[in-house]
């Protein structure tokens, strides 16, 4: 058996495509498709339904790719950890984050790019949390930071990072008279735009204000973080954010940001890793930069209540 064997059936898995899998590994269609006939003559077992074209794999299959993802996942850890041993930590960690962590994730890559100058970082901000945990399971990840309160993280390893709470963030002209603070109701008032109901940090608003017998009702919505703060910056929209982006994110010139009470909402964000040992070298050593940083100490100090 060969690891470019499981690498194309991998492939295939992951494409559901002869054509886009060869693609992807650089080689024929015909190379591919021969390999894993070999591999299912070695295995003694059919991997793949075929027809005309890819039908999807066959319940072995299904089984199979399980191991062979783990297989290429423990190679790659160990030419990476036999490279660490010679001359520092070198490759590329993946990592995904949710979207509301899509700007505190720079003050994880930072340090952690600093202390190991040959290293690389694939980062990706577009995912859902069940997307990162599935990722991980699937070893196309090595490490995702998501909402605690999300998924089922019995078999990952999760290294608390930070809390957030939600503030509201307008332009001066729509808070005249208001103090530092504000209430959900004075809030709704405002012509806001929110991140969309698909989007987990959405979620967790609107289940903290349904507790409340509290609702939102904005006239926009989007799934972009950068989308909410173009509107705010024309002065006539609010918007309701995480806190920790008005610290890594400067928010637009002429706004304000009060906090929201009654109820305060708060969500847990953490970053999670496989828990398979001895795993990737660099995700123990992304785990390792994380852990120092101090990240709910680092946001308190400099406050949500910033006026810019």
């Amino acid at each position: 058996m060969l690891f470019r064997q499981l690498e194309y059936f991998v492939a295939l898995a992951r494409e559901r495509h002869f054509a886009r899998a060869a693609a992807a590994c650089y080689v024929s269609q015909p190379a591919l498709s021969e390999a894993i006939r070999k591999l299912e003559h070695e295995l003694n077992v059919p991997l793949v339904r075929r027809g005309h074209a890819f039908e999807g794999l066959t319940p072995e299959g299904e089984r199979l790719v399980l191991w062979a993802r783990r297989i290429l996942a423990n190679h790659d850890a160990l030419k990476q950890e036999a490279t660490a041993l010679q001359s520092g930590l070198t490759g590329e960690l993946r990592l995904g984050v949710v979207p509301a962590a899509a700007t505190t994730a720079a003050l994880l890559i930072d340090p952690f790019c600093a202390a190991h100058p040959l290293a690389r970082v694939q980062l990706e901000t577009s995912l859902r949390s069940a997307q990162v945990v599935g990722r991980l399971q699937r070893f196309e990840l090595d490490a995702g930071v998501i909402y605690l309160d999300a998924y089922d993280t019995d078999d990952l390893t999760v290294t608390p990072l930070y809390s957030e709470r939600q503030v509201l963030i307008a332009a001066d002209q729509l808070l005249t008279g208001q103090s530092d603070t504000i209430s959900w109701p004075e809030a709704f008032e405002l012509p806001l735009c929110l991140l969309n109901q698909g989007m987990r940090g959405r979620q967790v608003l609107d289940e903290a204000l349904a507790s409340h017998g509290l609702a939102v009702a904005p006239q926009l919505e989007t799934d972009s973080v950068a989308a909410l703060y173009a509107h705010v910056a024309t002065g006539h929209w609010a918007s309701i954010v995480p806190h920790p982006w008005t610290q890594t994110l400067r928010p637009p010139v002429g706004t304000r940001i009060l906090q929201l009470h009654d109820p305060v909402v708060r969500s847990r964000i953490v970053l999670v890793t496989t828990a398979e040992e001895p795993g990737s070298v660099l995700a123990r050593a992304f785990v390792a930069s994380a852990a120092q940083l101090r990240l709910d100490d680092l946001f308190s100090q400099g406050g949500p209540d910033r006026s810019t």
